[in-house]
């Protein structure tokens, strides 16, 4: 346990073995072995080294990231106060019957937005870094290795293999979305994770009187959050997947995978959104 919740950045090395199985006490024969007992391994098995780097639990609290978070976190409810309310068809009567208190700009509600969309983004980081030592430590080191993968640094390196370019759009794809899996998890946990809890305190709240029909439709909303919940994180996972793929064939390698999956991101559950309402007719 104390290496779950390790604050240090810890390499590991996972080998994969393209031929057969490898276990742990495995190791590639020295320099100094002789040339036939190299050759004789070589026949039998084909090894890759990959370095796996955790970083610290609490990066989200780190000052550059916690500043890039609540910039943007203020940013996103403080820029649209900015915009010009100016009415352009307005007669004097009307401007005339504005009072100073119609006027003024509320501050609060946007601060606190912002306030709780920081505690939200850091929360899912501090998430996602549980779920990577978790992957470490409870599945096989290749596949943390695939999980914890830099997906634009991947992109670059399949760029210069010269692949065709449905084939290289197919493998971006493929890393990008298990790349992606634990953010997309972390969300989901901290979303449901808030759910559940607002049902609970409504429920248990002994200042509200709550009769059976009204507990019934407490849980069915429950249940429908939750699904909303699901369907906007695999759409989100789906989509920011499909659009690296396309946007590292599209533009330069790193670059464009970090645009593509960002894009698809966030047009992924407006989109699904969009279809379930339009041709479903189920409003999410």
């Amino acid at each position: 346990m104390s290496d779950l919740f390790s604050c240090q950045v810890v390499p590991q090395i996972a080998y994969c073995d393209a031929g057969v199985a490898l276990n742990e006490d495995y190791y590639l024969p020295s320099v100094e072995s002789s040339e036939s007992t190299v050759q004789k391994n070589s026949l039998y098995y084909s090894t890759k080294e990959y370095r796996i780097e955790l970083k610290p639990i609490f990066s989200a609290f780190h000052w550059k990231n916690f500043a890039v978070t609540s910039l943007r976190s203020f940013l996103l409810f403080y820029l649209p106060l900015l915009e010009p309310h100016a009415k352009m068809e307005e007669d004097d009567d009307d401007f005339l019957q504005d009072t100073p208190e119609e006027q003024q700009v509320d501050l609060v509600v946007p601060f606190k937005k912002s306030v709780k969309q920081i505690l939200r983004e850091s929360t899912v980081i501090t998430t996602r870094r549980i779920l990577e030592r978790l992957a470490v430590n409870y599945v096989s080191h290749r596949m943390a290795w695939k999980l914890l993968k830099d997906a634009p640094k991947s992109a670059a390196r399949k760029a210069q293999r010269g692949m065709p370019t449905l084939t290289y759009i197919h493998c971006v794809s493929k890393t990008t979305f298990r790349a992606h899996c634990l953010g997309v998890l972390a969300s989901w946990l901290v979303q449901v994770g808030l759910d559940v809890y607002r049902f609970f305190s409504h429920m248990f709240n002994p200042k509200e009187e709550i009769d059976e029909v009204d507990r019934e439709e407490q849980i069915q909303l429950l249940g429908r959050k939750i699904y909303v919940a699901t369907v906007r994180c695999c759409s989100s996972l789906i989509f920011a997947s499909v659009g690296a793929g396309i946007g590292a064939a599209a533009f330069r390698p790193s670059t464009g995978q970090w645009i593509g999956c960002a894009i698809g991101d966030l047009a992924g559950p407006v989109i699904v959104a969009y279809g379930f309402e339009k041709f479903l007719h189920i409003d999410l």
